[in-house]
């Protein structure tokens, strides 16, 4: 099989996995426990959040709270951040940003949504008209899960900051972490991460938080996390996380040039008569979007599967909705987004496969469209 729908999971790296390994069947203690093996176990913990802070942010100037994944760690953002006035999010977020943005209306503060690009990428100055004196939170997307389009957050953070100090930034970069060069500013206060991304285990996430921050916790309990998120900490998760990011980011500038090169061969060798680019040119190399226009991305992704090849059609998280909600906002017309195939690459894929992907892409939408 030819796996290219890595922007919703990756395959597990296995040598991060055995290494953790050891912590579900010989060190499987629990954190919290006061004797030396839990005590051992605690101390792994916090090497291993520090590993992982390091890689975009000081450590001195940023908390990282582990949470059961990239969704968790977005609603932690906007619940705990959102509390009062108005909150600023844009039209291309993930949907664990944006359907908490749709309950913030239950909760007493106002949601506005910024329009987007045709690429994907926010309007920045129609988001910063939306930012007023009663903003308490503005949330932008690092990289849009369906098209690659990068928004410039460190900028629009910035000008956030210029226009309402107390307003808190957040920007979801589960589809940026390990993959784009990110260091986070004094802008931004909270970022979500999360470890299937780059081959880590499901079940695993993180919000890297602004130390000087005041944030309340989403779940109550036994006070873990810094009372920031209570429960028992997933030890093999977090750990393997750790792993997993630091074999992504030891080679980041070189597995980025590596797939810019496929992304662009991909292009290069579809036929331009049956597939229309939706993807920005300068977007994350890690994520191609096309449309056959006039078929259906479904029934185009399920002959491919037949055919050997795993592509998506837009977002997992919004895979039963018929259009796709982000690409629809972008100005789309409704044959296009009938037709839509996202292709997302990892440091794994093989230019061999994207070559062969290319030809059973040209050769199945042919076979299709002849039949319409």
């Amino acid at each position: 099989m030819i796996y290219l729908d890595n922007a919703a999971t990756t395959r597990p790296d296995g040598d991060a996995f055995l290494r953790a390994a050891q912590f579900c069947n010989e060190n499987f203690y629990n954190p919290s426990a006061r004797y030396s093996g839990g005590f051992a176990v605690h101390t792994k913990l916090d090497g291993a959040r520090e590993s992982i802070l390091r890689w975009i942010a000081d450590p001195a100037a940023f908390d990282l709270v582990f949470t059961a994944g990239g969704t968790e760690a977005d609603n932690q953002a906007v619940f705990s951040g959102a509390r009062r006035g108005n909150a600023v999010t844009t039209a291309g977020e993930h949907s664990a940003v944006e359907r908490s943005f749709t309950e913030l209306k239950n909760r007493g503060v106002e949601p506005r949504f910024a329009p987007l690009h045709a690429d994907g990428s926010v309007d920045a100055e129609k988001l910063l008209s939306l930012v007023d004196e009663k903003t308490s939170f503005v949330s932008v997307v690092h990289v849009n899960n369906e098209t690659g389009a990068v928004n410039d957050i460190f900028a629009i953070a910035k000008a956030v900051k210029q226009k309402n100090p107390r307003a808190v930034f957040h920007s979801d970069g589960v589809q940026a972490f390990g993959k784009l060069p990110v260091r986070l500013t004094q802008e931004i206060d909270l970022y979500s991460v999360s470890a299937h991304k780059i081959g880590g285990l499901k079940g695993t996430g993180a919000l890297f938080k602004r130390r000087q921050l005041a944030l309340p916790p989403l779940i109550f309990g036994g006070g873990q996390e810094n009372t920031l998120r209570s429960g028992t900490e997933n030890v093999l998760g977090i750990l393997d996380f750790s792993y997993a990011a630091e074999r992504q980011f030891s080679a980041l500038a070189e597995n980025y040039a590596r797939v810019k090169g496929l992304r662009a061969m991909f292009w290069e060798k579809l036929d331009k008569s049956l597939f229309t680019l939706l993807s920005p040119q300068d977007g994350s190399p890690y994520i191609l979007t096309v449309s056959a226009e006039g078929a259906r991305g479904e029934v185009l992704q399920r002959m491919l599967f037949d055919a050997g090849v795993a592509v998506g059609t837009g977002s997992a998280c919004s895979s039963k909705n018929r259009f796709s909600r982000i690409l629809r906002a972008c100005g789309h017309s409704e044959s296009v987004l009938d037709g839509v195939l996202r292709v997302s690459f990892s440091r794994e894929t093989a230019e061999e496969e994207v070559s062969a992907a290319a030809e059973l892409f040209n050769g199945i939408a042919k076979k299709y469209k002849s039949r319409v």
